[in-house]
């Protein structure tokens, strides 16, 4: 079952080209689903639609299997989210701002305790908000966003201007609410590496088009079919000239061809020892995901 999905979402603001084209969105439950591009790529204008701080265009989107036009009210008691900064007020206590949200979230007394403890702010008592640190205003903001025991977390680049140490505080807790609350979440970035290290799914947008969905081990993969074999010879013009029916590509005066088994690769080396030519080495050059991520993007 998916938590959130959309379908042929488009949104096109005044005067100006579509921001979004044809966004099939699929957050599966249970999963943490890290959406993906650079600044600009449409990420937060599908967000906002989806929670629907824009008005929707063209398209459909269903949350837990329900219309949200239909069913918005209820949907929106089972979806938390944070968008841009969090909404707090720096005169109050954490507490005291979880009171204000509270009391229109109609959330019972115990439950801020409860997202005080989860997001580690318990031992914060009198001090007031604007004394927080960055990454302590982002898990009030998280903690505001849970009060009502939300199915679904949605956050919006949660991390930017963080920290090292703030960009981990986050990572773990988002980790741990997923897997101890079991709560969905959906997280917007622009940093491959991070999302890396806490996804299970991945969606990849750029210029208001998706690029890439799946599982995050569907990345792997697509990264490991990127793979190539470096051959160091004494004239890579040459040994490409020799090798031209397995399209070699030539970069930085070695030869590179897309890695096949070591039988193959071993086959590759005797046509080209029996051509006379000298081999000093080989080497099996694997993109990273951030590379993968930068040749999606930039095609």
């Amino acid at each position: 079952m998916y938590c959130l999905e959309t379908s042929g979402l488009s949104h096109q603001f005044p005067g100006m080209g579509y921001a979004l084209q044809d966004i099939n969105l699929r957050v599966p439950q249970g999963a943490i689903y890290g959406f993906l591009g650079p600044n600009g790529a449409g990420k937060t204008t599908t967000l906002r639609l989806v929670l629907g701080l824009l008005r929707k265009q063209q398209g459909s989107i269903r949350f837990f299997g329900q219309s949200f036009q239909q069913q918005r009210s209820a949907i929106l008691q089972k979806t938390g989210s944070l968008i841009e900064s969090p909404s707090i007020y720096t005169h109050l206590t954490a507490t005291e701002n979880l009171e204000v949200w509270r009391k229109i979230y109609q959330s019972p007394k115990s439950r801020i305790d409860e997202v005080l403890r989860l997001t580690g702010l318990a031992h914060t008592g009198t001090r007031k908000a604007g004394r927080f640190s960055l990454g302590m205003k982002q898990r009030l903001g998280i903690a505001i966003a849970m009060l009502h025991a939300p199915s679904l977390l949605i956050l919006d680049e949660p991390t930017n201007g963080l920290d090292p140490n703030g960009i981990i505080e986050i990572r773990e807790l988002l980790k741990k609410l997923n897997k101890e609350q079991g709560l969905t979440i959906l997280i917007s970035s622009h940093l491959l590496p991070e999302i890396e290290k806490l996804a299970t799914h991945v969606g990849i947008i750029n210029n208001g088009r998706m690029l890439f969905q799946g599982r995050l081990q569907e990345l792997n993969s697509y990264q490991q079919r990127s793979a190539m074999t470096k051959f160091d010879t004494g004239d890579a013009q040459q040994a490409a000239a020799l090798l031209a029916a397995y399209h070699p590509v030539i970069e930085s005066g070695q030869l590179l061809l897309p890695a096949g088994s070591a039988k193959h690769t071993a086959q590759i080396n005797r046509e080209l020892v029996q051509h006379g030519m000298d081999v000093y080495g080989i080497h099996t050059v694997q993109n990273d995901l951030e590379s993968i991520f930068m040749q999606l993007i930039n095609p």
